[in-house]
């Protein structure tokens, strides 16, 4: 018997002996979801340390030999796409789309399609392809590659689940399994579910509110237990603030907006352009291209113009040198734009935050600004940036929020949030997500794209899940 049978075998013995049924009944539904946050956090933890150590060769690349960028970046952009290619496609990219699929797909006509979305094979190579990305300079984040990780754990959970445990929805498990890996990602608990109620579910969150609040305590009690009570970024100063400020908050969230907009909106289109490619070739020049690109711009134009961006952030809030050249916002833009379009794995909230930042920080060079409004013009460029990206501004002002623990800005934060949202509609009404999770949904499905694919409606009703 293996030790998985074994393990299954002495927990029924021992519920067995529980006279109170719903005792029973709702301590075995909830031990999955307590068990799946533990693990979870331990990878998002090892994930987080693996991906400073990609950083680390980085920054030594550009300090002991910038012009080997030309050899190893190409490099790793070409076996970063190889390994997804070869090994799990539904790896690509941020994972965030492909857990939106997910929840679409759990339902019992196809929940059998889950597993090309979420499994262990997807956590593996997940893993390796934004490292080599991150390690050659492309501009990733691991955010988005946690929730896909994170919810592959407890889709991979609820499958070894024996028959004679009591039901679970598995709709229900992705989407705890997505928040919280957020929330170990960025140790962000607010921020993992404010996302999961504002992304990812359709249905009410009374139906899941105790196992969504736990798992995202564990997991996030996990990551701290490994590395301690820290916030992603640090304590900006913002206590002098002005009322004319507001004004420069609204001007940063339309610029931010309407640029994350764009931006998703070129990925899209590069995207569908390279569904056409019918030759390999072409895909491995195109990734040639892409890691050539990236090597140009830190080489020739700035350092920060290539990595995931956080030291853009650091810099910018906690040092004197809070100005950023003009053309570091488009070079973060274009780098990220071709380290996506790549089709390697690797998320864009860390890159999408760096490029908010950067654009703040550009502004405020507009006018004199004390150091406190210029580090409140930094923090909403990233919420409205990021906003611009996902549609998710109550999302984006409570990450940005957790990630600093600055309170008093909240309503500066929340105002570029919406702003930003605003703005992002005039260039597209669905979000980058949105876009992307119609693409997984139909190569799932084998179904051919229709003409009008753009249009279609990302937000039409979900067929409910029986369980």
């Amino acid at each position: 018997m293996s030790v998985l049978h074994k393990l299954r075998h002495y927990v029924k013995k021992y519920f067995d002996r529980i006279s109170n049924e719903r005792l029973k009944t709702n301590l075995l539904q909830a031990l999955p979801f307590w068990f799946a946050a533990l693990i979870a956090g331990l990878v998002a933890v090892f994930y987080a340390k693996l991906f400073s150590w990609a950083e680390d060769i980085t920054h030594y690349i550009l300090l002991h030999g910038k012009v080997f960028l030309f050899i190893i970046t190409p490099a790793c952009f070409l076996i970063a796409w190889w390994l997804v290619h070869r090994f799990a496609p539904f790896a690509a990219g941020s994972g965030i789309p492909q857990v939106m699929a997910s929840i679409e797909l759990a339902t019992p006509k196809h929940h059998d399609k889950v597993d090309k979305l979420l499994s262990l094979k997807i956590i593996c190579i997940k893993i390796l392809s934004s490292l080599l990305m991150v390690a050659g300079g492309g501009i990733v984040g691991r955010e988005g590659p946690t929730i896909q990780i994170s919810a592959s754990i407890f889709r991979t959970i609820n499958r070894w689940l024996p028959a004679w445990w009591p039901k679970i929805s598995k709709r229900n498990m992705i989407m705890t399994g997505a928040a919280a890996g957020l929330a170990a990602a960025f140790n962000t608990p607010l921020g993992g579910i404010v996302f999961a109620v504002e992304e990812l579910t359709k249905t009410h969150i009374s139906y899941f509110k105790t196992a969504l609040f736990s798992a995202i305590i564990i997991a996030g009690l996990t990551a701290q237990a490994l590395l301690g009570p820290y916030l992603y970024l640090g304590f900006p100063d913002v206590d002098s603030q002005t009322y004319t400020i507001l004004f420069w908050v609204i001007l940063v969230a339309i610029i931010t907006g309407l640029l994350g907009s764009i931006m998703s909106k070129i990925i899209v289109a590069i995207i569908r352009w390279k569904s056409t490619f019918t030759r390999q070739r072409q895909t491995i020049l195109y990734l040639l291209a892409c890691g050539l690109l990236v090597a140009t711009a830190g080489y020739f134009m700035h350092a920060s113009a290539i990595g995931s961006g956080k030291e853009i952030m650091t810099q910018t809030l906690f040092t004197g040198d809070k100005q950023v050249p003009w053309y570091l916002p488009l070079m973060r833009i274009e780098g990220l734009i071709a380290s996506f379009t790549s089709g390697a794995a690797g998320g864009v909230f860390a890159p999408s935050l760096s490029a908010g930042a950067s654009i703040g920080s550009m502004v405020s060079g507009w006018h004199t600004f004390s150091p406190q409004d210029t580090n409140i013009l930094i923090l909403a460029g990233m919420a409205g940036f990021l906003t611009g990206v996902t549609r998710t501004p109550f999302t984006s002002a409570i990450l940005v929020l957790e990630m600093t623990n600055r309170h008093s800005i909240i309503f500066h934060l929340m105002l570029a949030g919406m702003i930003a949202s605003l703005a992002a509609l005039i260039i597209d009404r669905h979000s980058f997500y949105d876009h992307l999770k119609i693409n997984y949904l139909k190569k799932v499905l084998h179904e051919e794209a229709p003409a009008n694919s753009s249009s279609t409606d990302p937000h039409k009703p979900r067929e409910q899940e029986a369980s």
